[in-house]
């Protein structure tokens, strides 16, 4: 069904075929995948002639979000509350202005949304500076076209942005346009190098056969020359896949099983529709003269002697079918895409964290390969950026000024648990942290480092010093009170 409803989306062939691919997943993530059929669900057939509308031309009624619910959850477990990842650098100057940074530009919430738009195989962020802030952009990449050093492919060169957009939405947007073309498509494009933000002026789309030998022109009052000496932006790719432009889709492996779920349940609920309101069929009904059924008081149906009305009904057993089939597509379809299949109702008490990711073992190897893509392959590489653009532009965080910060300093992201622990988690940590200091098989740096996330320490140094003036503190008051006692015992009665 997946693939009859999607030759029915419309191809332009003036795009690439990844556009037509990735666009497809994000109709399937946005929920729109069913808006390319005419008819809904409830119409099995035709008004004007009565022809049956065959089920690959309507519009599921019941749409199960499951390939959106596993993006979310997984998205949730990566950079969701408590789960974003804390900056290691031995600059503490340096970590200090990126932790600021992270908070001002927003840099979470980017990255959220970077993680939901890149589920479909790619997502890049674009870092900008502007009046001496910077600012990040999640932008979808169907239109997007990157270029790699031949000598660095890891290493943008150019990213090239092109697309088809109405000439009424570009007049809109200041561009001059023609009256006549203004339900014309035109081209828009713009790239990115590693000294400028080039924007070129709209140029029409030309007929089939036909081809613009000419060059599009620059849009010289809309293009900036940055001079960062690098593509501001970052490519992620999802998941591993061998291509080098698009990563794996999250959902790929349980669409074709999804879509079924959906007209399962859609067919279910009509089964419940006829169920609850039963056809009614006669034989030989009594009629009067002018051929009308004879309703008698009460309305009720009259019949002849050898008459007989029944309702059809439908047997109750085969909606626990469907029910019983659905909740197995459903299973299917999560445990090929390592989606959550715990049930809450089968969770007798509170659990521990690491009871609960043994639970959501499958999620969570999800979510560990997407902290590789949007971790080091996408966060990583944006806080690099800033430390490079430190030394071409002024710029200042919280309203202040940082100056130029260090670019060789080595950056590293801390990743917290995927669950909180509880009380009985942290007693057992706190046990096993003291017994392994207490033998001298780890330092006390290291022990509080290792509960630096559960107990919100940022600074870790600091930490330490106040352990120790409190440590000190607490010698000198026991140094007192002995000798207060002493100095008691020593009084003559």
């Amino acid at each position: 069904m997946f693939a009859t409803i999607s030759a029915r989306i419309p191809r332009d062939r003036d795009y690439p075929a990844r556009a037509r691919e990735l666009d497809i997943f994000r109709r399937i993530l946005n929920g729109t995948f069913y808006d390319v059929l005419p008819h809904p669900f409830h119409e099995e057939r035709k008004e004007a002639t009565g022809e049956y509308v065959p089920l690959r031309h309507r519009r599921p009624c019941v749409r199960y979000a499951l390939c959106r619910l596993v993006v979310e959850d997984s998205v949730a477990l990566l950079f969701g509350e408590g789960r974003f990842p804390a900056i290691e650098c031995e600059d503490e100057r340096t970590r200090e202005v990126l932790e600021e940074l992270i908070l001002e530009a927003r840099l979470l919430q980017v990255m959220t949304s970077a993680a939901l738009q890149g589920s479909i195989g790619s997502v890049a962020v674009l870092m900008r500076v502007l009046k001496g802030r910077v600012f990040f952009k999640a932008l979808d990449t169907l239109y997007l076209a990157p270029e790699y050093d031949p000598e660095a492919p890891d290493t943008l060169v150019r990213v090239t942005e092109k697309y088809k957009v109405r000439g009424e939405v570009l007049r809109d947007q200041g561009y001059t346009i023609a009256d006549l073309d203004l339900q014309a498509d035109h081209w828009f494009m713009r790239t990115w190098d590693a000294a400028d933000e080039t924007w070129f002026l709209p140029w029409p789309v030309l007929k089939d056969g036909e081809q613009n030998k000419a060059a599009p022109a620059k849009d010289k009052q809309r293009s900036v020359r940055h001079g960062l000496g690098f593509v501001p932006m970052v490519w992620i790719r999802n998941l591993p896949s061998s291509d080098d432009t698009d990563g794996g889709c999250t959902f790929r492996a349980a669409i074709e099983t999804s879509v079924e779920l959906d007209y399962l349940l859609s067919a279910g609920h009509r089964a419940g529709m006829y169920f609850a309101a039963p056809t009614l069929t006669l034989k030989d009904p009594a009629v009067d003269a002018g051929g009308q059924l004879v309703i008698g008081p009460g309305d009720a149906i009259i019949v002849s002697e050898k008459g007989d009305a029944k309702l059809l009904e439908i047997d109750g057993s085969a909606s626990n079918a469907v029910i019983e089939y659905a909740m197995k597509l459903r299973e299917l379809a999560l445990e090929s895409i390592h989606g959550n299949r715990a049930s809450s109702d089968k969770v007798s008490a509170a659990q521990s964290g690491r009871a609960l990711e043994m639970l959501h073992q499958p999620l969570i190897q999800l979510a560990d390969m997407l902290r590789t893509a949007y971790g080091n392959d996408g966060l990583l590489p944006l806080l690099r950026m800033v430390l490079r653009a430190s030394s071409i532009y002024p710029m200042k965080v919280n309203g202040k000024s940082i100056g130029r910060l260090n670019e060789a300093a080595h950056i590293t992201l801390r990743w917290p648990d995927f669950f909180h622990p509880t009380h009985q988690d942290k007693q057992q940590e706190a046990d096993t942290l003291a017994t392994h200091a207490a033998a001298g098989h780890i330092s006390r740096e290291s022990a509080v480092a290792q509960v630096s996330d559960t107990y919100d320490i940022e600074d870790i140094q600091a930490e330490l010093a106040r352990i120790s003036a409190d440590a000190a503190e607490a010698d000198a008051r026991a140094v007192a009170v002995k000798a207060q006692v002493k100095a008691t015992e020593t009084i003559p009665s």
